[in-house]
């Protein structure tokens, strides 16, 4: 991976929680992380791979979803779908291209397709690679992946 890719972010020094936070473009997912007691979890172990959904992937769902799984009582639905946006291990851009059915931090697979020089995992298109941090590597996504229910 080059240093000078367009696409490619780096801060080395701070965990993957922090790096998302210092983007910009993921507060939302910051906050749904917090309502999930997930952010403890990404920010002490790894590494990862986190396919974020950034805040326009979030208002892209149907009105209401978002402020539903925020309820203390759908806690256990929102970490379902935050976990189906994580993978063990830190795999670039270039790696994820090689994966069919990743098996995700929630337990389910996610297809990963190409769509000419567009990369989807799930139904979203991976709009920022290699957003690179002190525990794992973020890819940022178009739209929020819900998982099948188990």
């Amino acid at each position: 991976m080059s240093n000078h890719d367009a696409n490619t972010t780096h801060a080395p020094g701070k965990n993957i929680i922090e790096t998302a936070a210092a983007n910009g473009s993921f507060h939302t997912l910051g906050k749904a992380l917090e309502a999930a007691d997930l952010t403890q979890t990404l920010k002490e172990s790894g590494p990862y791979t986190f396919f974020a959904p950034t805040d326009a992937a979030f208002k892209k769902l149907p009105e209401g979803t978002l402020e539903n799984w925020l309820k203390p009582e759908n806690k256990a639905e929102l970490i379902s779908v935050l976990k189906y946006h994580v993978m063990p291990g830190r795999v670039p851009a270039v790696d994820v291209e090689k994966l069919t059915t990743p098996k995700m931090m929630q337990g389910q697979t996610a297809a990963v397709t190409k769509d000419g020089d567009k990369l989807r995992i799930g139904s979203a298109i991976i709009t920022g690679r290699d957003i690179t941090s002190s525990n794992g590597i973020i890819h940022a996504i178009d739209a929020v992946n819900v998982p099948a229910k188990k």
